[in-house]
């Protein structure tokens, strides 16, 4: 790619050297002028109309490139060489910049290339190290990585501790901290001390094999618009060139303007009816908002996936792990009875169970030493011990008999908040309890009324029951909320609301998830969830980040305007110039600079979608007169 870049600019470069040398030549009226003209012509048009030529033999399609190639034809045939050697310089400074966008649409892909590691450390039965490809590795492969060097597959750690770099996967420039039983992921850096890892994933399936294929898919993938741009261009194409000479021979019969003047005429019309800015209206732009995504750790699935959110008129959310953090953490905790050492107690009967809610526990308490003691595992009970003569229980049920009307109706009051009770008793009578929840994520409320603020609504779709989703659902400031929902319930939902707004859009990281993801017009998955949402969405927030969302929906808002601007702008100038070259006002030289110029413009705009979003306050709209002013709200 960069190759072909370095080509386009060289035979621009080489046409403007040739021009300029004919053009002196001219002035000071040498010979060879022509013969400059011709090879700056021959040199800045090869490839354009070689390109035009295969695509006519192959697909039997004309295009721009040969609409150009004509034109500067046609100019030279009339004596206008120069304007002939211009048209085709524009045009080729033109293409060079769209090769240039392409390039930097794509290097995102070349640089995830360089990360890739090619070969790991793998450790023999003896203890020796051992190099091999990656592509050598087998699950439950044991491997060594440095300090400084990069992770070569996805694993969890075994032995060490370090920080990693993981912005090549999510964006984010700051290290995760990881500790053994964490996973670790292929193209991250290691930099703390070694680690030793065991395999989870063969090379093919690591998250960062899967990260190169989904923007390598993403490239291949056009916007509904760029569909329909190139739709509208193989018809369009046609009818210039059969427009073109019907022109020449009508003005030359029924107006005073002769052959010459009417074939000069048609050489204007032809270079100024192309559609050259319109065609690169849209796939350059789109190109670099998937590179931008891509750069700040939000893969899409093609043009088309970010021209659906833009369009977005609803978006539902999963709760657990999209919404809230996924695990939970005691927020109360107390005794109803004074008991000396009874969190060491309770930290040292919870440190032998596996339960999540054990190690929210343990992590409540995590400065407390636990005491030691033989505890049992009674399925639909919990944990019991027997401790200084008195039996000990913490779990779900409890005999609350000995409690006051009070604190029975503190109780109530928390499980009605959605919280998770956990009691503790000895010998059977009620002495304490632990309450748990799943938090909501510290930027779930910002980005509800994000969205919320664009008139766009918003669901919460959970297997949770009522009192669960009615905490969150009023914490964050969502718009609705479906609780005890099943997989095909949520399916259900997202297809009411598919029929009820038209273009919504589904959040969610679990395999229960996956069929309303692929159910909805747009299917967003978040990274550190299962690999079958990742599969079957269309966009992928690398990391579990929703502030991402608020960004790649900005993103996709920004590309649809350009676009917009591009077409209006580029439409424009096409009815413009072909007005102007009926006045008999407009000369040849000045439609070459009119079109080719406007097609620069056009791409220099897409390339607007390079540069980083602005942050700025944004007004709800109008019809959303509930929302509260967000008024840290990002937009374009």
């Amino acid at each position: 790619m960069m190759q072909s870049t370095i080509s386009a600019m060289i035979s621009t470069l080489f046409c403007l050297v040739l021009m300029l040398i004919g053009l002196a030549l001219s002035y000071l009226s040498l010979p060879f002028s022509e013969l400059a003209y011709g090879l700056a012509i021959l040199v800045g048009g090869w490839k354009q109309t070689g390109e035009g030529l295969a695509e006519l033999w192959i697909d039997r399609s004309l295009n721009v490139d040969l609409l150009m190639a004509f034109a500067a034809i046609g100019a030279c045939t009339i004596g206008h060489w120069f304007e002939g050697a211009m048209l085709t310089f524009i045009f080729c400074l033109s293409g060079a910049l769209e090769e240039y966008t392409t390039n930097k649409s794509t290097r995102e892909i070349s640089s995830l290339m360089a990360l890739k590691p090619t070969t790991a450390q793998r450790v023999l039965a003896d203890g020796q190290f051992e190099e091999v490809a990656v592509e050598a590795l087998h699950l439950q492969d044991t491997i060594f990585v440095a300090k400084g060097s990069g992770i070569p597959i996805d694993g969890q750690i075994i032995h060490g501790t370090s920080t990693v770099d993981e912005a090549a996967l999510s964006g984010e420039s700051l290290p995760v901290e990881k500790q053994p039983g964490d996973e670790v992921y292929g193209g991250t850096i290691n930099l703390g001390q070694p680690l030793l890892i065991t395999v989870t994933h063969t090379s093919e399936e690591t998250r960062f094999a899967k990260i190169i294929q989904l923007v390598e898919e993403a490239q291949q993938l056009p916007s509904q618009t760029a569909t329909l741009i190139e739709k509208i261009e193989k018809v369009y194409v046609p009818i210039v060139m059969i427009m073109v000479p019907v022109m020449i021979i009508l003005c030359t019969l029924y107006t005073g303007w002769g052959f010459q003047e009417s074939f000069y005429r048609g050489m204007v019309l032809l270079v100024v009816a192309s559609p050259c800015a319109l065609v690169a209206s849209a796939t350059p732009a789109t190109l670099a908002a998937i590179s931008h995504a891509a750069r700040i750790g939000v893969l899409c699935k093609g043009g088309q996936a970010l021209d659906t959110f833009a369009h977005m008129q609803a978006i539902a959310f999963d709760k657990t792990g999209t919404l809230t953090n996924g695990t939970p953490v005691v927020t109360d905790a107390e005794f109803f009875v004074a008991i000396p050492d009874l969190p060491r107690l309770i930290v040292g009967m919870e440190s032998q169970s596996a339960h999540p809610l054990a190690e929210a526990i343990r992590m409540y308490y995590h400065d407390t030493e636990p005491l030691s003691m033989q505890v049992t595992e009674q399925a639909g009970v919990g944990l019991a011990a027997d401790y200084h003569g008195s039996h000990w229980q913490i779990g779900k049920e409890a005999d609350s008999s000995n409690l006051t009307p009070q604190q029975i109706g503190q109780l109530k009051h928390l499980k009605t908040q959605g919280k998770t009770m956990i009691y503790i008793s000895q010998d059977r009578q009620l002495v304490g309890y632990l309450a748990l929840l799943d938090q909501p994520r510290a930027d779930a409320q910002a980005c509800i009324r994000y969205f919320r603020a664009l008139g766009i609504h918003t669901t919460m779709l959970t297997g949770d029951h009522q009192g669960t989703a009615q905490r969150v659902a009023t914490e964050i400031g969502i718009d609705d909320f479906l609780s005890d929902c099943l997989p095909d319930e949520k399916t259900t939902a997202i297809k009411e609301m598919k029929a009820r707004f038209h273009t919504n859009a589904m959040v969610g990281d679990g395999i229960n998830d996956a069929p309303a993801l692929a159910t909805a017009s747009l299917g967003i998955a978040m990274g550190e969830g299962t690999d079958v949402a990742m599969d079957v969405a269309d966009i992928v927030l690398m990391k579990n980040d929703l502030s991402r969302l608020i960004d790649s929906h900005r993103l996709a808002r920004k590309l649809q305007r350009i676009i917009k601007q591009n077409i209006i702008f580029s439409i424009s100038v096409i009815l413009l110039l072909i007005a102007s070259n009926f006045l008999s006002f407009l000369t040849l030289p000045l439609g070459v600079v009119g079109h080719e110029g406007s097609t620069i413009l056009v791409i220099l705009n897409g390339l607007r979608m390079l540069i980083p979003l602005r942050k700025e306050q944004q007004q709800p709209s109008s019809h959303c007169k509930d929302c509260v002013l967000y008024q840290k709200m990002q937009h374009i």
